[in-house]
Order: structure tokens, then sequence, then C-alpha cells
């Protein structure tokens, strides 16, 4: 069982028992991940645990005849079902809980249903009901119980099937029978029940001489074996898929009537068998029944050849009853046998895979039984061949010829081009996908196998290359699996070569990786300075004043102008304004099925216009078949990845000009420097923290994760290792650079927010500053300056500093700058330490090792290292309080 189907079933576990709280899901996958083995539950197990059951059941009658109804319509894993709830019985634990979670879910459908149904008046407790109107609401109830489990019309079932079949393919209806073979009962060689019931006899065969009542009831056993009723035997009309029985002359001698009764089950055999060649041979039940019912026609013909030779022995007077049951005796095993699939075919309403699955079953169960053996096995081989038909054109050639709905990979009707434009759009998992009813029990390990292969071959034929597996040989069904899996082998080596070759070699999907890497993880230093020098004017306005062709041809023009210039897919990136900012994308995607969910997705938009920084992304252009790799969800991954980086790229740049505007107050003299010290300061440290982290996400995350997955597309066998390879970059990528920890997030966010406020307070600032220097500066000389004149301006431009710095002081004191720096201090400082203090618990209880080495090199000489402990400390107490 693959991790997501455990994640699944835990999941609908929790939701169908209404369990709330406790560890999660989370906790009982790993705990079920951790006992998993890889043993099958046997035979021997299963019935001790019927037996277990039935004797826990409070109606162990009830209990194993509904196995047994279930067993007989060959339901898939019955018997490890029956296994787990007999280990459920021995938990006593467990099973108190079972039982306080059904009271409580009954009771709280009752109180539903309550005030939802209509209520019904009920007659009145002192009236009492006649024996006569018990005995006709007992007959109503029975009717109304036999009218709901009787199985439906055939005609009704035909039609159902037809109306399927044509809806999956309207442009190829399927061929049917014309009606007047359904009309005609003297067609279907089944005995013909008339509405009235024959006379009497003229002379009662009880008042014959034992030797006439003998021959005369041979005559009888003859027509009846065939499906005529006789003069002193005549069947029982049948309802839905009841065995024939027949009704005997009452007068008839005890000795001859306990033989007679010992070989009609032949007749009934041969009237169940012949129903069942007559309605599985219609075009709607698919190929493998109808392959089932002419090997079974087949059979029959052996059969009605030896009544045959029984007629021409009676007619010589060599027929006795004796000899007709001694000569009827091989054929009637037989005839047990096929009646006997026949009727769990019906019952379980086989179709395909099924039905093969049921064959195999009887095959094995009979070893010991050579003769039972051979004739399954002569069934299922003959029943096997169209299915086996469908499978080698799905794995030699990748094509789904299947007009019955029987082949247990399914098609959908679903679009490549897609790929490109849906982040949900599944093509490469549900474009074909297994149908479990439909696999044939000797298949099943080999479905994924069988699924991948056609898969493969389908991807290289949709590129217009005809593919053919130079291994292609007949498959056939046998008792030695080893037979048709190494021919399935060879096919799904052989795809896998095919496919991955196309991929890698011709459509160069390492080099459109690359390419991609370029950009959207920032790998061309020399481009994004270019690019960003570039787009600074035009991202800062708002994103509904943006220009796109504009952003268009500055990102051509920064191509054209660095390194990126000698990529041969330069051509596919283009410009993507998103409508949400990085965070609230990634908070969206972190909540889907969460409780958070709905609240984050209801909630009222922000009045603040994003801003061209904000909403700025990449996209990139794939066309198919490397759509299958590079699809919409991992573009939408690398966009994720992309904004985070460009985003820090971009404080980064604002605390750079901070730096580079700062430079301009070296040349005052300020008399109380300790704001503009502690401003430089705080500068420095919040540039340190961005470079850092930086540098953390780009050498100490991507590169080598990178690597890791090169090395492993190198040595990949299949497009299935590929896709895998790729999203665990991908995943990796995400989570070691905190952005699937929507904690560490919220930090994160707030750290940048944090700086971008103070660098726009130091612009501001500085701006104020340059302003009032120009309108002091401005000079009035004409013509070349004089010797005075040059003392006069030194002089102007000593007594312009004096005041600047009386000015700075004086805005500082009077704003309260001072105070506007230590905040921003403060508020810095208080998140730098929660992520810190969040890094190390979750590099320590969740074992992400990879993420403490940021607080290795954003605390470098140990200067949050006492606070950190200090609030280690306070935690533990808590806890322990």
């Amino acid at each position: 069982m693959s991790e997501f189907r455990i994640h699944h079933d835990v999941n609908e576990l929790l939701s169908l028992l209404h369990v709330r709280g406790g560890d999660g899901a989370e906790g009982y996958i790993d705990l079920l991940q951790k006992h998993r083995t890889p043993y099958v539950t046997t035979t021997v197990s299963a019935h001790s645990a019927k037996v277990k059951l039935a004797e826990f059941s409070k109606t162990p009658e009830d209990f194993l005849r509904k196995y047994e109804e279930l067993k007989s319509k060959n339901v898939r894993n019955l018997d490890p079902l029956v296994y787990l709830l007999s280990k459920l019985c021995e938990d006593k634990e467990t099973l108190q809980f079972l039982q306080q979670n059904a009271k409580e879910r009954s009771e709280s459908s009752a109180n539903t249903t309550a005030t939802t149904t209509t209520s019904y008046s009920l007659p009145q407790t002192s009236s009492k009901m006649s024996m006569q109107e018990l005995d006709e609401l007992r007959k109503k109830l029975g009717n109304v119980t036999a009218s709901s489990n009787a199985p439906l019309p055939a005609e009704v079932t035909r039609k159902m099937l037809r109306d399927k079949h044509n809806k999956k393919n309207p442009t190829q209806p399927n061929p049917v029978f014309p009606n007047w073979v359904y009309d005609r009962p003297a067609l279907l060689g089944d005995f013909i029940t008339s509405p009235t019931p024959p006379g009497d006899p003229a002379v009662a065969i009880g008042t014959m001489p034992l030797a006439a009542q003998e021959q005369a009831l041979v005559e009888d056993l003859l027509f009846v074996l065939v499906g005529v009723d006789g003069r002193d035997i005549t069947a029982q009309p049948v309802l839905g898929r009841q065995n024939r029985s027949f009704i005997i002359d009452s007068t008839l001698d005890m000795s001859v009537k306990e033989l007679v009764n010992r070989i009609l089950p032949v007749a009934s055999y041969y009237s169940t068998i012949t129903r069942f060649i007559e309605e599985k041979s219609s075009f709607e039940y698919g190929q493998v029944n109808h392959a089932l019912t002419a090997a079974m026609r087949t059979l029959m013909k052996e059969y009605l050849i030896l009544v045959t030779q029984l007629e021409h022995l009676q007619r010589q007077g060599l027929l006795s009853l004796q000899k007709l049951w001694f000569y009827i005796q091989p054929t009637m095993r037989t005839m047990e046998i096929l009646a006997s699939i026949a009727s769990s075919v019906d019952k379980g309403e086989c179709m395909g895979g099924s039905t093969l699955s049921l064959l195999h079953d009887r095959t094995f169960n009979y070893t010991g039984d050579s003769q039972a053996q051979e004739l399954c096995l002569y069934l299922t081989k003959a029943a096997s061949v169209p299915y086996f038909e469908i499978l080698e054109k799905w794995i030699y050639r990748g094509i789904i010829k299947d007009p019955y709905s029987e082949f247990m990979v399914e098609e959908h009707e679903l679009q490549k081009e897609k790929i490109q434009e849906d982040y949900n759009d599944k093509y490469w998992d549900q474009r074909y996908t297994i149908v479990q009813h439909r696999i044939p029990s000797f298949l099943q390990k080999m479905a994924d196998k069988i699924l991948s292969t056609g898969k493969y071959l389908n991807v290289v034929r949709e590129c217009g290359r005809d593919v053919t597996c130079p291994d292609a040989k007949e498959v056939l069904y046998t008792l030695k699996e080893r037979a048709y899996v190494e021919q399935i082998e060879k096919a799904y080596n052989y795809a896998s070569k095919v496919l991955l070759a196309f991929l890698m070699e011709e459509k160069e999907l390492v080099s459109r990786l690359r390419s991609i890497k370029h950009y959207f993880l920032m790998d061309k230093g020399d481009f994004f300075v270019h690019f960003m020098d570039l787009t600074e004017e035009e991202l800062k306005k708002p994103v509904d004043d943006i220009v796109p062709p504009r952003l268009e041809a500055l990102l051509e023009l920064a191509l054209r102008m660095s390194t990126a210039n000698t990529d041969p897919f330069k051509d596919d990136l283009k410009i993507d304004l998103m409508p949400h900012d990085v965070i609230t994308q990634l908070l969206r995607v972190l909540a889907i099925e969460t409780k958070q969910e709905k609240a984050i997705i209801n909630a009222d938009p922000t009045d603040v216009a994003l801003s061209g920084l904000e909403a700025f992304s990449f996209d990139y252009i794939v066309k198919w078949p490397l759509s299958l790799i590079i699809n919409r969800k991992a573009l939408t991954r690398y966009q994720m990845l992309f904004r985070h980086m460009f985003y820090c790229k971009h404080v980064e740049r604002l605390l750079c000009n901070v730096w580079i505007s700062n430079k301009d107050f070296k040349q005052y003299s300020l008399r109380s420097p300790k704001w503009f010290a502690a401003a430089f300061a705080l500068r420095q440290r919040m540039l340190n923290f961005v470079q850092n982290i930086q540098y953390y996400m780009m050498f100490e995350v991507m590169e080598p994760t990178w690597h890791v997955m090169e090395n492993n597309l190198k040595t990949a066998s299949n497009i299935d290792d590929v896709l895998c390879h790729h999203t665990s970059f991908l995943d990796n990528c995400l989570k070691d650079c905190m952005l699937t920890n929507p904690e560490l997030l919220r930090i994160f966010s707030k750290l940048m927010s944090v700086c971008v406020m103070f660098t726009n307070c130091m612009q501001r600032f500085t701006q104020s500053m340059r302003l009032e220097r120009l309108s002091l500066e401005q000079g009035t000389m004409d013509g070349p300056p004089t010797q005075s004149e040059h003392a006069e301006e030194a002089e102007r431009k000593r007594l312009t500093t004096k005041f600047l710095a009386e000015y700075v002081d004086a805005l500082q004191s009077d704003a309260g700058f001072e105070a506007t720096i230590s905040k921003f201090d403060s508020n810095f400082s208080m998140l730098l330490l929660d992520l810190l203090d969040k890094l190390s618990i979750y590099s320590t209880n969740d074992c992400e090792h990879s993420m403490i080495s940021i607080i290795y090199r954003l605390d470098f000489n140990g200067f949050y290292t006492e606070r950190l402990e200090r609030m280690a400390i306070e935690r533990s107490q808590k806890a322990a309080a």
C-alpha cells in the first residue's frame, strides 16, 4: 500500500468515526508505517477469523450466510476484512471505543432524522389485528423484501449496459441482437414454462408396472436433460437467479423416484448453464463473458452428443434407469462445475477482469482434482483471450481498445494542453487510471507496471512517433505466472527506455531544467542586476499602473545584455503579475485541507494596492511532453521560491541604498551622534540578516539539492523516477527555505516588513536633509569667481554645514527620531530572537538539521546565545508547570 493510500484511508476512517483531537492523522500514519508487514493474510487465518466472528456474533447463522453470499459474488478483500474484524474483536479497548462511537453516532443521526422526517400515525395500541390481517401484512412485507432483493430483468440490465457503453463511445455504438432473439423463448434451449399447468395424464404412472414406470421415466429424463418437459416430470418456473426445480408425479414408486432425484440435478445444471449462455452471449456483457459462453457452448455440445447417444440406446431398448445413472456420472461433475461458475459470475455481476479473477481462483481451488482443474483451466484460457488482446495492444503500443469497459486501465478525456494552464490538472495521474475490480487476480502484482508501460508508450505516440515493442509476443494464460510476467517486464523496460531517451536526449529535459534554474532560482547574478536596475522605477508603481509590454521589453533587454544571452531557451521566459503577494500565496497553499482554509479564502481582500515588486513573478512556456515534468504545479513551486528570493534581494538593495545615502552624514559634525550610530548599527544588522538568509537559501539549500537531483536524474530508469526526483527537489527547497511552515513564514514576513519600514524612514530623513542643503547652497555669482568670492563660498559652506548639523539635531529631538530608531531596533531584535528560537526548536524536535546552519550564521559570535538559552529555560519551566 502506498503512503498516499495510507494517508487517505486514515483520514477517511477518522472522519467516519468523528474522531477529534489526539495526535491527529499524522500520529496514526507514523504508527502504521512502523508496523507495516509484507505478509498477506492466508486462507487458514481467514477461516479461523470467520469462526471467531461467528462465535462473537449474536446471530452466527446470519453472519455465515452473508459471508457465503459475498464469497459467491467474488467480493475483493473479503478475507482480509474478516481477519481485521476478528482482530478488533480481540482488542477489548478498541471494541469498547467503537461501541461507544457507534452509540453516539446513532443518537446524533436519530436526532437529525427526528427533525427532518415526517411522523407517521400508528394504530391505537388498544386495537388488535385479526389473523387474516396479520397474514396479509406478512405477505405484503415478504413481497416488498423479495422485490427489493430480486435482480433487474435481463432487458433492463442490457439497456443499462448499452447506454453506459454508448455514452463512453458515442461515435461507435456497440452492436445489439435483434429483438426477435429474445422474443422467441423456443430459441433459448431452456424449459418453456406455460402459464396453464398440463392436464392429468390418461393413466397415472403409479398404476403401471414397475418396468413400465422405469421405461416411461427414462424417456421423460432424456427430454428433461435437454430442457424439455416430460409427461411425469415437469420444470417449475424460476425467478431471477434461482436454481431450477422439478415436480415428479406423486404416484411414482419410491425406489424409482429416489433414483430419478439423483439424476435431476443434471437437468437443473443444464438449465442454469443454458440460461447463462443465452444471457451473457449478448454484446452488452463484454468480450470476456462472450468468450466464456462460447467455451461453455463447446462443452455443452459434448453433453448433448452424450444425451443423443443415450436416446439411441433408449430406442433400441438397451437403456434402463440404472444404466442412465451410470452413463451420466462423468458428465455430472462437469455440469456441476459449469453451473457453479455460471451462478457465481451471474451473482457477482462479473465482467472482464472480475470474471477472469473468479475463473483463476476456481482453477487454483481445484488443486488435487485434476479433471476439475483442467476444465477450469480450459475455460480461463478461452475467456482470457480477448482480455489479453487488449493487454497486448496496451503494453506493446500504448493503445486502449476496450469498447465494453472490461480492461483494468480506464481512459479519461483530459487535454494535455491544460497542464500549462490549470494548477490542479493531474493529466499524468488521471488520464489513465487503474480500476481495481477489473484487475484479474493473477495480474494484481503487475497492475502498476502494466499501467506505466502503456502510459509511457502513449506519451511517445502522442508526440507523433509510432512505437512498437520489438519483443512483442502473444500473451497466454497459464498457471505459471512467470510466462506472462516476463513479457510484461520486457515491455515495461522497453517503454521506460524509449520515453526516458525521448525526453532526455531529443527534448533536452536537463537543459530545460537548467534554464529554469537560471531564472527562477536566480542563478544568473549579472542578469538580475541588469534587470532590477532597468525595472526599478517601473516595479515601484501600483500593479494596476504597470504596462506589461514595457516590462517584457525591459526583460528582453536585460537578457540580451547579460550572460543569459547564451541560453537557447531564454525566449520561453515570460513576465507574470500575480494577484497576491508571495506570503498570501504561500499561506493559502499551506492552509489547504486545514481548519484555517475557509477563513483565509473568505478573508476580505486588503485595501492596500499591491506594488509591482510584490506582484512580480516569472513564468515559463513548456510544451508537451516536457509539461509532464514541468507542469503548472511544478512551475508554481518555482514561482514561490523565486518570489521569496526576489523580495529578499529587493530588501537587500533598499538597505544598500540606505548605506550609500548615509555616507553624506560623515561631513557633518553632529553634537549628539548617539542616535545616528544606533541607526547605522541597526542597518548593518538588518543587512547581515538578509544577506545571510540569501546565502543560506542559495548555497546551502538550492545548490546542493540541485546537484543531488542532477545525479539522481542520471540514474533514473523511468519517467516516474524523474517526476519523483524533480518533485522531491522542489519540496525540499520549499521546506528548507522555511516556506512550508506557516509559523516561520509569518515571523520572516514581519522581519522583512520591519526592514522595509526602516529603510523608508531613513530615506525620508535623508531626503529632507538633501532638500535643506540644496536650499542653503544656491549661489548668486555671475562669471568666474574671484579670490574674495572663493573665500565667501568657503564661509557659506562652513555655515551651511553648521546649520545642517543644528537642524538635524533639532529634527531628531523634535520628531522623536531616537525613539523611532530604538523602536525599530527592539522590534527587529525581538522578531529575530523569535525566529532563532523557533528554528532551534524545529531543528531539534523535527530533525530539520539544515535549518540549524541559519542559527550559526546569524549568531556567529554568540551574541544571541544567552538570550536563546534563557528563552529555552522559560519554555521548559512553562511546560513543566
